[in-house]
């Protein structure tokens, strides 16, 4: 039986167009400037008296600019119209775009063709915005994940086919020029057909009046996205990806002459990896996830970065000095660590940054989730120019290829932690994710009975210290978990469970005040239509059997009456952190990877709720598979 994936949208109308439409943009836009950068570089083009190194800098920095001065009009637009009528709009400027480079090619006139490159900038900058804040409104909630991956696998893999085909066209003499100008023309036209097939995407601002004040713009957008902590800080370090990637696409050409002693086929192996790997990354993550949000992939993705970073450098140490082309490069074992490592910061790359994408997508307003987006495009460009500023000033000063690319993957390591001290949410549902995916490996079953949104109370058997844990890495929404106090004050535990704004309880003939404060943050959680999580027996269990049930989750849902979700954990009973045969964790551990379930029943309404009920049906649901 077919299990669903993120491939399944590739057969949707809701995604396959926006997909294409975005993949032949990118490509275009390499195409183009590939194209456009080969004439300056290899055959003389230039104006203004200016040589060629000077101009193809500028050339960088004319794409980066509408970045700069347009994403703020772009994230209004994207909220006040329809966003497939405004894709549409977009494109129609792209072929207009095209069709005056055409002259540019004709006529050999740099200053033409830089005007086409900084309008194909705007053409990019007004995009952008709109095809992540589009996903929200085309996908349900488990599909942001996945559709984040192929939206970020597409666009790297365009770039390089882009690049790729932009080099290879315009040297086809004596017509490369007449090839590039029909690609060029003929991609805006295939990208503006793809765009008339997306769906309908109204207007989630419809009423947002356009500010033309760029600075004032800027500035209120990024305001208004500092007021989440999350988000902000989830665009931070976007852009400090593109921040360390942009070091690397950089100075790839000179990585492979200098470093690998290599000719241009060997950068564009290089460039192969790098792009090829964020693509797998991309992909891996609903994957490594199960489909949802996952936060701890972030932290994982990082230290997988700064690894491999420094790795490569090492790997570059001792290589014989040959000229090499791909071939003969691939050909040599002692490169293979240099690939694999080149591979892997890709894949690496991937993981870190789709996670953040969905995490702004669902944690933003969603009438301001376009303008979020702007923000976003903003600061990466400014912190890729930051990243040129730096690599310039460190290679003037003496430092190689090699050491810029170490002190990278090290600066990565001191951003990371950062940005974990601000938000500690990454690095606890990394230790979540970590736990639960070493330890064991846990089947699912009807999970699709938690809905989506909404307040609910779930109710599970308790078998063992990672109990919550397990449950927190397999529910796709935020849970706020009812602890006994001795647990939410363990090692480690204790970081968790604040950072995942558990309730610690304890009875009332121990502490009282405890107790009655843990209800009254359990009725506010559900009336905020939060989901809250207990285990009604009070206890961790002595012989692998469910215990009576307290009266406690009665009284909650006659507070705050809300359905009520039956759960059950199989298979934990004899691990190391259940009390078979002994206290917990003082034995020895089975193996990693162990098999256990977890079985989740259908809701039972509050007016049906009784704990003697709850406890039958979790007995059920169990099985004898203790």
């Amino acid at each position: 039986m077919h299990k669903p994936n993120q491939f399944d949208l590739f057969g949707q109308r809701r995604f396959l167009p926006l997909f294409l439409t975005q993949f032949a943009g990118a490509f275009n836009d390499n195409l183009f400037k590939n194209a456009f950068l080969v004439l300056i570089a290899f055959h003389g083009l230039s104006t203004a008296g200016l040589d060629a190194a000077t101009l193809v800098n500028i050339a960088a920095g004319v794409f980066i600019l509408p970045f700069f001065l347009f994403s703020t009009l772009a994230g209004q637009l994207a909220e006040k119209y329809d966003k497939a009528k405004l894709a549409q709009w977009i494109k129609l400027l792209e072929i207009a775009i095209m069709l005056v480079a055409g002259a540019g090619f004709i006529w050999h006139n740099a200053a033409l063709l830089m005007s086409c490159l900084f309008m194909m900038g705007i053409h990019s900058a007004l995009f952008g915005p709109l095809k992540y804040s589009v996903l929200p409104q085309y996908l349900k909630d488990k599909e942001i994940l996945g559709g984040n991956g192929l939206i970020e696998m597409g666009t790297f893999i365009a770039i390089l086919l882009g690049q790729i085909a932009g080099t290879l066209i315009i040297q086809h003499q004596p017509h490369g020029e007449t090839l590039v100008i029909w690609a060029c023309v003929g991609v805006a036209i295939i990208g503006y057909f793809f765009s008339r097939a997306m769906p309908s995407a109204p207007p989630t601002a419809p009423n947002i009046k356009i500010g033309w004040n760029i600075f004032t713009e800027t500035t209120k957008i990024l305001s208004q996205t500092k007021k989440n902590k999350t988000v902000f800080n989830s665009l931070l370090g976007i852009s400090w990806f593109w921040f360390f990637g942009s070091i690397y696409l950089t100075q790839f050409p000179n990585f492979a002459k200098e470093a690998l002693h290599g000719d241009a086929s060997v950068y564009t192996l290089l460039m192969t990896l790098f792009s090829l790997g964020v693509g797998m990354g991309s992909m891996l993550c609903e994957k490594l996830s199960d489909a949802k949000v996952e936060l701890g992939l972030v932290p994982f993705g990082s230290i997988g970065l700064s690894v491999f970073a420094i790795d490569l450098f090492f790997a570059t140490q001792n290589l014989v000095p040959a000229a090499h082309t791909a071939q003969s490069f691939l050909a040599e074992f002692a490169h293979w660590r240099v690939i694999i490592d080149l591979f892997l910061i890709g894949v690496f790359g991937g993981i870190f940054i789709v996670p953040l994408y969905a995490l702004i997508q669902t944690r933003t307003e969603r009438e301001f989730t376009s303008r979020a987006i702007a923000a976003n495009n903003i600061l990466n460009s400014l912190f890729m120019v930051i990243a040129a500023g730096m690599s310039i000033l460190l290679l003037n000063a003496g430092v190689t290829v090699q050491q810029l690319l170490l002190i990278a993957g090290i600066l990565n390591i001191f951003v990371a932690i950062y940005i974990y001290s601000l938000i500690p949410e990454f690095l606890m549902r990394f230790l979540v994710w970590i736990l639960t995916h070493t330890l064991y490996r846990i089947k699912k079953t009807g999970l699709e009975n938690i809905p989506e949104h909404g307040a609910a109370v779930l109710t599970c058997n308790h078998v063992s210290f990672m109990d919550a844990l397990v449950l927190a890495g397999a529910i796709r929404r935020p849970v706020r978990f009812v602890m006994d106090h001795r647990i939410y004050n363990l090692p480690v535990m204790n970081f968790i469970c604040r950072t995942a704004n558990a309730i610690p309880i304890a009875p009332s003939k121990e502490n009282p005040e405890m107790k009655d404060a843990a209800f009254a943050a359990v009725a506010q959680a559900l009336s905020d239509g939060e989901i809250v999580a207990i285990f009604p027996e009070g206890r961790i269990t002595h012989n692998g059997e469910i215990n009576r049930f307290m009266p406690g989750i009665e009284q909650i849902i006659k507070t705050t009456p809300v359905p009520v979700i039956p759960m059950a954990l199989q298979g934990l009973w004899g691990s190391f952190f259940s009390r078979k045969d002994g206290a917990a964790m003082m034995k020895m551990p089975r193996g990693i990877f162990s098999k256990i379930g977890l079985v989740v029943g259908e809701a039972i309404p509050p007016q049906d709720v009784t704990r003697q009920k709850l406890e039958d049906e979790i007995h059920r649901l169990r099985g004898d598979w203790q």
